[in-house]
């Protein structure tokens, strides 16, 4: 009793009784077995395909994107391209018209009367002179003007007193109807650029 009743004999028999319980019930599961005794695999065999063919539905989902980004891309750059030429072109235009009128302008300033400071008080007068005399005397005077003198003079008097004198010179012949029509048109010019012309 007292061999039993030892602490080492208690640890004993708790040892060998653990490893026997141990053993009783630890059983490892069969696995499952065909007819021929070889375990069936759960899963299908991949099939074996060179690496080149390998697929994936997201990468190749993906490289569609960026396909069709590109293409895109491309189009728009044509796009862009085509209204740089459209705007290179109307620039060019514009140019080209900023020209013209600036030619015109120039030949305008050239041919358009313009009166001097200095003038405007002998011109007023001379004006008022002819204003109250009758067209054909007036017309018969500025016959033997030049066109210059003519136009400043008629400036500065009213539209009806020059075409009452205009229509008495070009009673006066071809000549003077053809001289008359080009003091009229030089009266037109000469009124367009009055900004520089003083007036009565």
């Amino acid at each position: 009793m007292k061999l039993l009743s030892a602490n080492w004999m208690v640890l004993l028999v708790s040892a060998i009784l653990y490893l026997g319980s141990t053993v009783l019930f630890l059983k490892v599961p069969a696995m499952p077995r065909n007819e021929e005794g070889v375990m069936p695999n759960k899963f299908p065999p991949l099939p074996l395909v060179p690496s080149w063919e390998f697929s994936n539905p997201e990468a190749e989902q993906l490289i569609s994107e960026l396909k069709s980004e590109k293409k895109e891309l491309e189009t728009k750059e044509k796009q862009i391209q085509e209204l740089t030429r459209r705007l290179q072109t109307e620039r060019a235009e514009l140019i080209q018209a900023t020209q013209v009128v600036a030619n015109l302008q120039s030949e305008f300033d050239k041919s358009a009367l313009k009166v001097k400071q200095d003038e405007t008080a002998n011109l007023k007068k001379l004006a008022k002179t002819y204003s109250v005399m009758a067209p054909e005397n007036a017309a018969a005077i500025f016959q033997q003007m030049d066109d210059t003198a003519i136009v400043k003079v008629m400036l500065f008097m009213k539209n009806d007193e020059n075409g009452a004198i205009l229509e008495a010179m070009a009673k006066k012949g071809d000549t003077q109807a053809k001289r008359a029509a080009e003091i009229s048109e030089h009266l037109r010019i000469a009124t367009v650029n009055k900004t520089t012309t003083p007036t009565p």
